[in-house]
């Protein structure tokens, strides 16, 4: 790769001024009471994630030649909207693999950007390979999703971007997959104020820069598991690794778990729709995984394709882990009135009631029991455990 230079990165800027909109630096607060947190709004970018910038950037950058032949890229999604688009507006055909497993809303988006899909089975890092395979048979000119100087470039735009809406910015967190996106940043802000922290996330199940960097050496997962799809990445880019280890302060991890929480806190508190890997930087900072009290912090969101069926499953794991849900199970004589009892209580300690279900004793308790699975919506952990304390003071068996 040639040297990547803030001159680059400024013209990448330029030949974006008509395509990239400057998404939306939102102050949020709640995110963490002790920090000034603000959100750099990616998700709302067009194509619904920061990908556009480098893959137009690179598609500009490319040869008549390179142009004539087509271009391929792989994805876990986003980078393929990006590319579709980029290659339509420049009248170039686009062919891209995507993982069989890429959410549905993702895979439509792309056709109707104009390339053609090839669904591989298996990760991003399949999806590569078959990329590759096809760019050696047929000619294509291969789009990297990030191991590639004007993609680098191209995703470097958001930190000057950043840079001009909050001049005194202390700390900036990133989502990390393959390591385009805080590569282009972390030098953009690193070479105009080396004092700025750089912290990249990534999910637990995919910390495939993070192990390579503890590591010294880039490091290939086996496998990698996480609701943050488009940064399921088993290996990071060689090129990104060496910006990483240079420019970059840290790279922490967070849960499912966590990034749930994100994206319910999100949508709540700023109504701003996120996908797992865009949300990632915010589960950092919910979280406590990155040393920015008493910043001026700007967590990335970096990109809002969420299919919507798993939208509502990670809502209902975000309020579980939240203490904003509970599941009751408790233990009943048969006999008239018992409901009436139970939701009584229930009523009186506030919580409200979104589910009962009536389940037969189990072996080993009386014969005349039953047991009810109730479903409550709470305000917190506090909560739950003050309806349940209330509960058993009522004399009902609660089972743990």
């Amino acid at each position: 790769m040639k040297m990547l230079s803030l001159d680059k990165i400024y013209h990448a800027r330029f030949v974006l001024k008509d395509v990239a909109r400057k998404t939306d630096l939102i102050y949020a607060p709640k995110i963490d009471p002790e920090s000034n947190v603000y959100l750099k709004t990616e998700n709302l970018q067009n194509t619904g994630s920061f990908k556009l910038r480098g893959a137009y950037y690179k598609i500009s950058q490319l040869s008549k030649e390179e142009k004539e032949r087509g271009v391929i890229a792989c994805s876990a999604g986003n980078h393929a909207q990006g590319v579709a688009l980029a290659a339509t507006k420049n009248n170039i055909p686009s062919i891209i693999c995507l993982p069989d497993g890429a959410p549905i809303s993702k895979v439509e988006a792309t056709k109707e950007y104009g390339a053609k899909v090839c669904l591989v089975p298996g990760v991003y890092d399949d999806a590569y390979n078959k990329a590759i395979e096809l760019r050696d048979k047929e000619g294509y000119t291969f789009i990297h999703p990030f191991d590639d100087e004007d993609v680098i470039a191209g995703q470097g735009t958001i930190g000057l971007e950043i840079l001009d809406q909050l001049p005194d910015v202390e700390a900036v967190v990133v989502p990390v997959g393959g390591g385009g996106l805080i590569s282009g940043i972390a030098y953009a802000l690193k070479s105009l104020n080396p004092a700025i922290k750089v912290y990249g996330v990534q999910a637990q199940g995919a910390a495939s820069m993070v192990t390579s960097l503890k590591e010294d050496e880039i490091v290939k997962l086996e496998e990698v598991g996480t609701i943050a799809d488009g940064i399921k990445v088993k290996e990071p880019g060689v090129n990104t690794f060496d910006i990483c280890k240079k420019y970059v302060d840290d790279i922490v991890t967070v849960s499912d778990d966590e990034v749930a929480s994100a994206i319910l806190a999100l949508i709540e508190q700023h109504k701003l729709i996120t996908e797992g890997a865009g949300a990632v930087s915010v589960a950092a900072v919910m979280f406590n995984k990155v040393p920015v009290k008493g910043k001026n912090v700007v967590c990335l969101l970096s990109g809002g394709n969420i299919d919507v069926t798993i939208l509502s499953k990670v809502i209902e794991r975000g309020l579980l882990k939240s203490g904003r849900s509970d599941t009751l199970m408790i233990q009943l004589e048969d006999k008239p009135g018992q409901l009436q009892g139970v939701s009584s209580t229930i009523a009186k300690y506030g919580a409200n009631v979104t589910g009962v279900f009536y389940e037969k004793a189990s072996e080993g308790s009386n014969i005349t029991d039953c047991v009810l699975r109730i479903n409550v919506e709470t305000r917190n952990f506090d909560h739950i455990h003050s309806l349940r304390e209330g509960l058993k003071l009522e004399g009902f068996k609660i089972i743990e």
